[in-house]
């Protein structure tokens, strides 16, 4: 059924989801589709813990049963998807032998057991993120594996099998982290009392989706934009704009798949700790993935981006939202590549931008010489710089060398070394930490 059928006969979601999955089983049945099909994958990977309070709100169209913003485009290409990703909240994932596989459970002494049938597998294991160990899964007669973890400190946690040395996701588990190269699965356990990053019950905001043609690149391309709580109902306020960047391995999305980008605002937002804001998310990979030891093609890489930022990106969120064209109201920030894009573009037009941060990125000195050079008028131009690694962060001595810098220069900044390495569960914290800071 097309999207105009749905709203000229009014159907209710779950009418909508049976025939949507009616006729995925007829067309799957028939060989036509499956579960690799590329529409699907955006939403499947954002996780089932997410979908009423955040991917469906995203959307432009109100369905009265999950109280959910849906565009009429965005229903028609992800219909499947998104009846998949109801159906996956909602019911377990089946076995090959009928009965119900899941994968993590979650027992009432806190304890989690991780699951995978795969009958012809010699060799079974799971290497968690929370203790960055590889452990052996055991085999029962039916060929399930299996393992019990004690506890599981709360937080959100990467995880994978390693199945005959392959690395790849939980098949059973719908939350899955956006990579560039998909093999790692999602654990949220939230906190008590709540971490930042946790779903609460405060006044949220909304994340849309943006597909357009790049006039940089000449190709398609992809954005995320986040609005703040209230951004609908208030028509005439006009918001700071804050562009945040993934790292090399990551996709736009993953800062609020796997981030909760958005969640941190809403609770930091909520608590009065930060100004309502919009975020710019962008495919930080306008060239693909290009691995750090190939110096010219990242170079280029970064001139690619920069333009695609200032010619499409930012023309984006300043058409279609209400940012203020300030710049005083206008912050650049990024993790690890994220954090090297943000330090290079953010340093060098600070006629743009006046307030920039690193987490966890590197920059070469030479690509900010203009703002070294003149650290006078960068100062009286910057807001706040800010910058922020881990002390077994591989990038630290880079860290380090520039904070040297700065100093030598007499170029004011604001520097954090914390306990913990390159990963994520600093990179919350560390936009937990920034946010509060910025368009004060």
């Amino acid at each position: 059924m097309t999207a105009s059928g749905i709203l000229k006969n009014k159907l209710w979601m779950p009418e909508w989801i049976a025939i949507c999955t009616r006729r995925w089983i007829k067309e799957r049945s028939s060989g036509v589709i499956g579960y690799k099909g590329e529409n699907m994958r955006p939403l499947i990977a954002m996780g089932s813990e997410d979908a009423k309070s955040r991917i469906l709100r995203s959307y432009e169209f109100r369905f009265p049963f999950f109280k959910a913003h849906v565009s009429i485009s965005s229903i028609m290409k992800y219909s499947l998807s998104i009846a998949l990703l109801f159906l996956s909240a909602a019911f377990p994932v089946f076995s090959q032998k009928g009965g119900p596989l899941i994968s993590p459970e979650i027992h009432s002494d806190q304890s989690i057991t991780f699951r995978l049938r795969t009958p012809k597998a010699q060799s079974v294991a799971i290497r968690g993120q929370w203790d960055k160990k590889e452990v052996s899964m055991t085999l029962d007669p039916d060929k399930m594996w299996s393992i019990t973890v004690p506890s599981i400190p709360s937080g959100v946690w990467e995880y994978s099998f390693i199945v005959d040395g392959l690395t790849v996701i939980d098949p059973a588990n719908p939350a899955i982290k956006p990579q560039r190269n998909p093999n790692t699965s999602i654990l949220h356990i939230p906190g008590t009392p709540p971490n930042p990053w946790d779903f609460q019950d405060v006044p949220h905001g909304t994340v849309h989706q943006h597909a357009y043609l790049s006039k940089a690149l000449d190709k398609q391309r992809s954005a995320w934009v986040y609005t703040p709580p209230g951004y609908e109902a208030d028509t005439t306020t006009k918001y700071p704009l804050l562009v945040l960047q993934h790292g090399s391995g990551d996709r736009h999305e993953t800062w609020v798949a796997h981030g909760k980008a958005h969640w941190i605002l809403d609770n930091l937002i909520a608590a009065g700790k930060a100004k309502p804001m919009i975020v710019l998310m962008l495919d930080g990979h306008p060239m693909g993935q290009i691995p750090r030891e190939m110096a010219d093609k990242r170079s280029e890489s970064l001139i690619a981006f920069k333009n695609e930022l200032f010619n499409d990106g930012l023309p984006l969120v300043e058409k279609l939202y209400r940012v203020s064209p300030d710049r005083e109201q206008r912050a650049i920030t990024g993790l690890s590549m994220g954090g090297w894009q943000s330090l290079s573009i953010g340093m060098t037009n600070l006629d743009r931008f006046a307030w920039v941060g690193s987490f966890s990125g590197a920059v070469d000195e030479n690509e900010i010489k203009t703002a070294l050079d003149n650290a006078s008028d960068s100062n009286a131009k910057l807001k706040l710089l800010w910058l922020a690694c881990g002390e077994k962060d591989f990038l630290l001595d880079r860290n380090n060398q520039l904070i040297t810098t700065l100093k030598t220069r007499g170029v004011n900044h604001e520097w954090h070394l914390t306990p913990g390495d390159h990963s994520w569960p600093i990179w919350r914290d560390y936009l937990a930490q920034f946010a509060p800071k910025l368009f004060r």
